[in-house]
């Protein structure tokens, strides 16, 4: 009995944390919505959100009867050792950066086949391109990605360009040749990959032993961040990572 109690109360702590993870892809939920996304009966999901509510991870706005996350979830995330947690080192110089070019910065790292902005500071300007930290995007688009793939060691990059999961229209032969031009610049470029209106120009953040740590990446609306602008950006970009680089652990 003790064991099925124990097997029960591991599977609650995974619906649980599933249930939260549904908002690093966007910020409310409906519960409906967030039962089929993890998918649990709506009734179990009713319950996780309750005790998830009774305990502060959760909100619910009682106008659209939908759900965000609550303030536990911030007062944790402000208990992050400033010591331990590289992101934040990096904050002041990504500040500057932003300063120096006017739009928005951020920070991202490889997970699996996916990258997650793990930091932001956003533009001042009024058009700006906003970045919500914790967002996961695919690898096989976007600045970021291609400096993440293109600087990893070879078995790293072979073993992602394989297992990828490419777009039916994507030209993946090309794709790999673009990560070898992004290794001769030591800087990439997006224009409209991902997102139209939207353009990006990234540099690889290494650590003091020499290995890839991050990517650092400008971003903006297309309309400012034209090609011609990200090429005069980019040994303001690469001098800023170097910078971080000295900071890293």
């Amino acid at each position: 009995m003790f064991v099925e109690d124990g097997k029960s109360t591991v599977r609650a702590v995974d619906r649980a944390l599933d249930i939260l993870l549904c908002f690093t892809h966007r910020t409310d939920w409906a519960m409906t919505e967030i039962a089929e996304h993890v998918g649990l009966h709506k009734s179990t999901v009713h319950r996780m959100l309750a005790t998830l509510e009774e305990k502060g991870f959760i909100e619910r706005d009682r106008s659209t009867d939908r759900y965000h996350l609550g303030l536990r979830m911030w007062e944790l995330s402000a208990n992050l050792s400033g010591s331990d947690d590289q992101a934040t080192i990096w904050l002041p110089e990504m500040v500057r950066l932003r300063d120096q070019l006017g739009e928005t910065v951020s920070i991202y790292v490889r997970d699996g086949s996916e990258r997650i902005r793990i930091q932001a500071v956003q533009s001042n300007q009024a058009v700006r391109r906003v970045a919500p930290i914790g967002v996961r995007l695919p690898l096989y688009a976007g600045a970021s990605s291609k400096v993440l793939i293109a600087f990893s060691e070879e078995s790293v990059r072979n073993s992602i360009l394989e297992s990828l999961e490419w777009p039916d229209s994507f030209d993946k032969e090309q794709y790999s040749r673009n990560l070898t031009e992004v290794t001769e610049l030591g800087y990439a470029t997006s224009f409209e990959e991902r997102e139209a209106g939207a353009a990006a120009l990234s540099a690889p953040i290494f650590d003091r032993s020499g290995n890839l740590s991050a990517a650092l990446s400008v971003s903006g609306p297309s309309s400012r961040m034209t090609l011609k602008t990200m090429r005069g950006y980019a040994p303001v970009i690469q001098e800023s990572a170097k910078r971080m680089g000295t900071m890293s652990k």
